[in-house]
């Protein structure tokens, strides 16, 4: 596995109880975005280790839907709706809807957008159509992109090849 994410504070030595809540904390409490966006990509290693499914994928789910609604940081929240969808978080597709098309930040929009067609969220296709009415130009272009793509997969049958769905 690629670590993308620094460890300063060795959270990967943690067992995954304790790092989840030490990562929590950091969301939360830190004023440093660079140590917030760390985290964001520490915490997604986390559904590596447990699988799709169980309390510690739920509790980062819900934390990352927590950071998409509250992190004043722009980049920090687009690298959670990433990991959202790179993690296939499905129940968390409202909140990308959310980000998508109510986001202050364009770069937000952007990133929710692209990712709801990562995640195949095609019940969300008619939500995702108001983006083509975006005042940026880059989100009304990934919708655009992004819809053409849903309207040629819909329908078809999709092998992962893993848990972690992309395409």
């Amino acid at each position: 596995m690629t670590q993308l994410a620094l460890d300063d504070h060795r959270i990967r030595e943690f067992p995954l109880e304790k790092r989840v809540d030490v990562l929590e904390q950091i969301f939360k409490n830190s004023d440093d975005e660079s140590l917030r966006w760390d985290a964001v990509w520490l915490a997604g290693e986390i559904p590596e280790k447990v699988g799709l499914k169980g309390p510690l994928f739920d509790k980062i789910a819900d934390i990352y839907a927590w950071v998409l609604k509250n992190d004043d940081n722009a980049v920090v929240r687009h690298e959670v709706c990433y990991q959202i969808a790179g993690r296939n978080m499905r129940k968390k597709i409202p909140d990308l809807v959310q980000a998508g098309l109510y986001d202050k930040s364009a770069l937000v929009r952007h990133e929710a957008i692209e990712c709801l067609g990562i995640i195949r969220a095609f019940d969300q296709m008619d939500a995702m159509k108001k983006a083509l009415e975006d005042p940026s130009p880059y989100v009304v272009e990934t919708a655009r992109m992004v819809l053409k793509r849903m309207e040629r997969y819909q329908g078809k049958e999709f092998v992962a090849e893993d848990e972690y769905v992309s395409y």
